[in-house]
């Protein structure tokens, strides 16, 4: 699992992005990567990445 911070999500429009802890890369984040987890700015999350159609998403994010 990858740890990071939640730089910005938008919960009308259901995505937004995590900065990668390792990398300090942005990861993109759907609400269905989610799994029910409200998540919101400055949240510390760990996470699994896929490749998604535009590049890398994560999925099966939790809050740590």
């Amino acid at each position: 699992m990858q740890t990071g911070t939640v730089k910005f999500f938008n919960e009308a429009r259901g995505y937004g992005f995590i900065v990668d802890d390792e990398s300090q890369k942005e990861i993109f984040v759907h609400v269905t990567g989610l799994g029910g987890v409200v998540i919101r700015e400055k949240d510390r999350v760990e996470y699994e990445i896929v490749d998604g159609k535009k590049g890398l998403n994560a999925t099966k994010v939790k809050k740590i």
